[in-house]
């Protein structure tokens, strides 16, 4: 093994093991030190509070710039913007295995936009794994919405390319490629003037995204150098979800409006879009990667030296929960989801080989996202775990020799207090949340409805635990032995469902 692959390995390891250490010294130092492992939850306590603290006004800016942004009328905002009418946009939107009417739903909602679909080029990207399933959508789409786009393109993605994983990646990867000629060449548009979505095929995207997104595309200072996120809402079939994938959902939400409101180190998560510029500069998506959606943002990054960044959208795109049909096996859907993003932690030792050959890009910068990298997969993996069991863990074992010092007897009483605190950012998650429900359809009774606003937040500690803490440790480990261990992509059921409709 070479010395670059050695390096290589630390990196994969390096999240792992630190989680790992956390958790084992927790529990063995509980039973012989027990007074150190109170000071280090004592101490991790207090950061988790601060941290609580820090990022909740952050939550409510971004909470209230969205509902700002509700009321504008963008498309009357963007057509006042010089270069309006030169503005085209590439909306991929990569499928697998989905039904022809979630398909229908998210075509039918790209069209009715109020931003002119002749400007519009929709690329519906199969998977020739699937070719019998999806060769008679692509046809009734074709039939259905061939004229009402500027173009409406079919790609299907090989199976068995070399130097690949199959995914979503791969999928972008190869679309891209076939695409580009048409868009550069046939039709002869300017790539710096193209803007580019990546779509979840469910996604359904509010009707003044297009109309905000090209606004926003010609005002911000060299829109090439930048990606567009905006606000995920898995509200398609959220009221028939269980409570859990909801409570699940809505902290995927609350987590990424934090990061719009500083949004100088955060990366672009799920639906986004960018320039066709850049993504012919990094010769467009990874195929090897599980974790497409912000690895591509720090393939922009490493291209350009550090002189890449996300711009907020605060409108939302809606798209699906898991979603089975049984109640169990939807949990476990929502488990596998949530491993699938923690594999984001392969950006990791990504990160760490390129930015060690970047003499360009400012070092802080780079300390930077190392540091908020590595502390966001490490708080995931060990936050709830300390907060909610290791941390009671030394006052149920500890010798009896250790129980009368005063720090063993008022540490419980002080950590109470500090949950306590930490508390109030589940009630202002709570009230957030209910103002982010789409209306509630008619089969809906009276009783889950209560649920659904109010008692599903009991569940927090339980799903902050099962539904954050182990995924995340499933896959910091898996990525630490690597091999046969290693995730690929994992496609999410979803059932197709309305937005604000019955």
């Amino acid at each position: 093994m070479n010395t670059e692959r050695l390096k290589m390995r630390f990196y994969e390891i390096l999240p792992g093991a630190l989680v790992w250490l956390t958790l084992i010294a927790s529990v063995v130092l509980s039973f012989f030190q027990p007074l150190w492992v109170i000071y280090f939850v004592v101490v991790f306590d207090l950061y988790w509070l601060f941290r609580v603290a820090y990022y909740m006004p952050f939550l409510l800016i971004s909470w209230w710039r969205y509902r700002t942004a509700l009321k504008k009328d963008w498309q009357a905002v963007a057509e006042k913007a010089p270069g309006y009418d030169e503005v085209r946009h590439l909306i991929f939107l990569p499928t697998v295995k989905e039904d022809v009417t979630v398909v229908r739903e998210t075509l039918n909602t790209l069209f009715k936009s109020p931003y002119p679909a002749d400007h519009m080029i929709v690329v519906l990207a199969g998977e020739g794994r699937a070719h019998d399933h999806f060769v008679p959508i692509a046809e009734a789409m074709r039939k259905e919405f061939g004229d009402k786009f500027m173009k409406l393109l079919i790609t299907e993605h090989p199976v068995g390319l070399p130097e690949e994983i199959s995914g979503k990646g791969s999928n972008l990867n190869w679309s891209g490629h076939q695409v580009l000629p048409l868009v550069t060449e046939e039709l002869g548009l300017d790539p710096d003037k193209v803007i580019v979505s990546s779509f979840d095929v469910d996604t359904l995207v509010h009707p003044q995204y297009f109309s905000c997104l090209t606004y926003l595309y010609l005002t911000t200072p060299e829109p090439t150098r930048s990606s567009f996120q905006p606000i995920p809402l898995y509200n398609n079939n959220l009221w028939d979800s269980p409570a859990a994938v909801r409570v699940a959902m809505f902290g995927t939400t609350f987590w990424l409006m934090t990061e719009l409101s500083r949004p100088e180190g955060m990366m672009t998560f799920s639906s986004h879009s960018m320039s066709l510029r850049m993504l012919i500069d990094v010769d467009f998506w990874q195929k090897d990667i599980v974790s497409e959606d912000s690895r591509i943002f720090l393939q922009g990054l490493m291209h350009y030296h550090g002189r890449y960044r996300v711009t907020p959208m605060y409108l939302p795109v809606s798209m699906d929960t898991v979603m089975t049909g049984d109640y169990w096996k939807a949990l476990w859907a929502l488990y596998k989801q949530l491993r699938r993003w923690a594999w984001g932690v392969e950006n990791f030792p990504y990160m760490m080989r390129e930015f060690s050959k970047d003499k360009e890009m400012p070092w802080n910068l780079k300390v930077f996202f190392i540091f908020k990298q590595l502390e966001g997969m490490y708080t995931w993996a060990t936050a709830p775990i300390l907060i909610f069991v290791l941390g009671r863990m030394p006052f149920w074992v500890a010798p009896d020799a250790f129980r009368e010092f005063a720090v063993f007897q008022n540490t419980p009483f002080m950590l109470q207090w500090l949950m306590r605190f930490a508390m109030v950012g589940v009630f202002v998650s709570a009230g957030l949340a209910f103002t982010l429900l789409p209306p509630k359809p008619s089969h809906i009774a009276r009783r889950q409805y209560v649920v659904v606003t109010i008692l599903q937040w009991v569940l927090l500690p339980i799903t902050f635990v099962i539904f954050g803490a182990i995924p995340a440790i499933d896959a910091q480990t898996r990525h630490m032995l690597g091999g046969k261990w290693r995730l690929g992509f994992n496609v999410s059921p979803k059932r197709a469902g309305k937005v604000g409709k019955e």
